[in-house]
């Protein structure tokens, strides 16, 4: 039977300074990166993921790429580099599903990443995946349901016992963050914007302001 996970909040960027701005605050389970954020980082993924490391984050996806033997080549060399902060992205396709299987096999923590479908997520969980990551915001963009999508990954998983952990990704906005978790994904990734904007409603502002103005009152009083 799936064990019950806390919920996860992962970041989805290569940008070390912001995620260390905001791993200090204890609520950073992981980092999901990919090549395109690590472009934009315009920085060397190998010191990205050890300068994450050095930071003690314990998991950090990192993509590979190329046909399964190449996945499976750099991904075993990642995993040796860096050890258990160690998570192979590899993408749903035939080769990243080989790769997958024998990464996993070995030991090795993998995310099957470019989910789109339930189906794919069940091929993804019987490679041995320890994470499947829907794509929310780009099926929404395809003018399907993206949490609907997640719903019917958890739904098959609960009904078959099966352990691998749904990871969501390209998230857009904090309201799909809430009901993300409420039908069940174990982790969430998302931008720092995304994260950032959990911290805020307009009743906590105008509250906090009621108490400073009340506080400030009785100390001058």
């Amino acid at each position: 039977m799936k064990i019950p996970t806390n919920m996860k909040i992962f970041l989805d960027t290569a940008d070390t300074s912001i995620i260390t701005k905001h791993f200090s605050s204890g609520l950073i389970d992981g980092v999901t990166t990919n090549p395109t954020l690590i472009k934009k980082s315009g920085r060397d993924p190998l010191e990205v993921y050890q300068e994450l490391k050095d930071l003690g984050l314990q998991d950090i996806s990192m993509e590979v790429v190329g046909d399964a033997d190449e996945m499976i080549k750099e991904g075993g060399g990642l995993a040796l580099t860096f050890g258990k902060c160690c998570t192979v992205k590899v993408p749903c396709s035939v080769d990243g599903l080989k790769a997958c299987k024998e990464l996993s096999n070995a030991g090795i923590r993998v995310n099957v990443t470019l989910i789109f479908s339930q189906v794919q997520a069940i091929l993804a969980a019987k490679a041995g995946a320890k994470y499947v990551s829907p794509f929310v915001g780009r099926v929404d963009d395809n003018s399907f349901g993206g949490i609907c999508l997640v719903k019917d990954i958890v739904k098959v998983f609960k009904e078959h016992f099966v352990t691998t952990e749904v990871l969501a990704a390209s998230i857009r906005n904090v309201r799909d963050v809430g009901r993300l978790f409420e039908h069940g994904s174990d982790i969430v990734t998302m931008p720092p914007a995304v994260f950032e904007k959990m911290y805020n409603h307009i009743l906590t502002d105008k509250g906090l302001e009621l108490f400073q103005a009340d506080w400030e009152s009785v100390q001058s009083s």
